[in-house]
């Protein structure tokens, strides 16, 4: 679970930043209309919706934001309508990545995309390619000075989680997705507070990647997330502590 866990961390750090360049606002606004429109306005109703309004808060999203962006995907309020991709694709050191999010032009986000990709020593696969790697699960972390693994363990599982596994500084606590918020209710109602929550696709193994094929593989996660329409982008790698940090400081020096 390494790899996964330390990018979900990388991306929790990132939010605010992201936050104040008004990205992380568009990509959220987009969530939120389109989970709306498929599953209605109600969060009691449709978990997803209740998802995605938990993260707008996150990033501090103004509230009168989050009730447009349900308006438009309920048909209130005039708005674009998105459709879901996901691509295939493989990056630096052989590791296998899957890239959704929403657009309301395929031709030209697939495109950016894949030029995305070549620059940044990646390319683009075949439908399915990589998809059967991952599998869809709930996904939360919980820094360890917060709670016991114990006490954890005991809250997490008797919501329905399926597995805590220790990773660094975090606990990481799996779930069916349809079990997800409830877990997360659960840990929450005790007081404990949690680092980074959501529904994501984890991979069944990891590569190891190291030195150039690690920053290449990071430098082109970040140029992904970054783009418009792009919600997630998911992959297996795992990297070690030593290494990220390492990353971390050079990037900063730049």
């Amino acid at each position: 679970m390494s790899g996964h866990s330390k990018w979900a961390t990388i991306k929790h750090k990132k939010a605010a930043t992201d936050a104040k360049r008004g990205a992380a606002f568009t990509k959220v606004i987009r969530e939120i209309t389109t989970v709306a429109k498929n599953g209605g306005g109600n969060i009691e109703t449709n978990p997803a919706l209740r998802t995605a309004i938990d993260r707008a808060r996150s990033i501090n999203m103004p509230k009168d934001n989050i009730e447009n962006a349900i308006k438009k995907g309920t048909g209130e309020l005039p708005g674009i309508v998105y459709e879901t991709f996901m691509f295939d694709a493989y990056g630096p050191g052989g590791v296998a990545m899957l890239i959704s999010g929403l657009t309301d032009n395929k031709n030209r986000t697939t495109a950016e995309v894949r030029n995305l990709l070549n620059k940044k020593a990646g390319n683009m696969a075949g439908p399915g390619s990589t998809a059967f790697l991952f599998t869809k699960k709930g996904f939360i972390t919980i820094e360890k000075d917060k709670t016991s693994e114990d006490a954890l363990m005991e809250i997490a599982l008797d919501a329905g989680a399926e597995d805590i596994s220790s990773d660094g500084k975090y606990f990481d606590v799996t779930t069916d997705p349809a079990n997800f918020m409830a877990v997360k209710d659960a840990i929450t109602a005790k007081g404990i507070p949690v680092n980074s929550a959501e529904v994501t696709m984890i991979p069944s193994s990891y590569i190891k990647v190291t030195g150039d094929n690690a920053r290449q593989l990071l430098s082109l996660m970040e140029s992904l997330e970054e783009q418009e329409d792009v919600q997630n982008v998911y992959a297996n790698f795992d990297i070690s502590d030593e290494e990220m940090e390492k990353i971390s400081a050079e990037a900063a020096q730049e």
